[in-house]
């Protein structure tokens, strides 16, 4: 068994009010704490999805966990070929190497927090989606940064019929 040792001695404390929150319309990301500020232990966000909006499309992560914890409403959870679905209060984390998608449930908004660990630097990550989602960068630029964020994307005939 390996344990992630992380390296930082003062506590985390975020203020929601003076979170940056970047997204698009219908997925909002309120960027809570990275990973450089948790020594690599982790780094989570909320995510705030609209009625029936994606949150994030088929992908994997291939040194990370990845933990949902529904704060309110229902969300839909591709965890490898199975979909399952989360209401308020309800917890789920994908372990590394499998892959994932959320959106919120049919009919529903939803609200998340989001925890990798151990952590990955990604705050650029969701600006880079911010940009991407009002056309300021081309989608395909995603590609480039795959290893860099740790975050792989695939195909899923499941995620696709259940969201269809």
């Amino acid at each position: 068994m390996s344990i992630i040792q992380p390296s930082f001695d003062q506590p985390v404390v975020v203020r929601g009010s003076d979170a940056e929150v970047v997204g698009a319309p219908t997925a909002r990301v309120q960027l809570l704490a990275d990973s450089s500020a948790t020594g690599g232990a982790l780094s989570t966000v909320r995510v705030t999805l609209a009625k029936d909006a994606d949150g994030a499309r088929p992908h994997r992560h291939n040194a990370s966990a990845e933990m949902f914890y529904v704060l309110d409403g229902a969300v839909q959870v591709l965890s490898g070929s199975d979909i399952v679905t989360a209401e308020r209060g309800d917890l789920l984390v994908v372990p590394p190497r499998v892959a994932h998608a959320f959106a919120a449930a049919r009919g529903k908004s939803a609200e998340l927090l989001i925890v990798i660990t151990p952590g990955v630097e990604r705050f650029e990550y969701f600006r880079k989606l911010t940009r991407i989602a009002y056309g300021q960068e081309p989608p395909d630029t995603l590609r480039d940064v795959q290893e860099l964020y740790d975050t792989y994307f695939l195909r899923s005939p499941e995620w696709e019929a259940a969201r269809r």
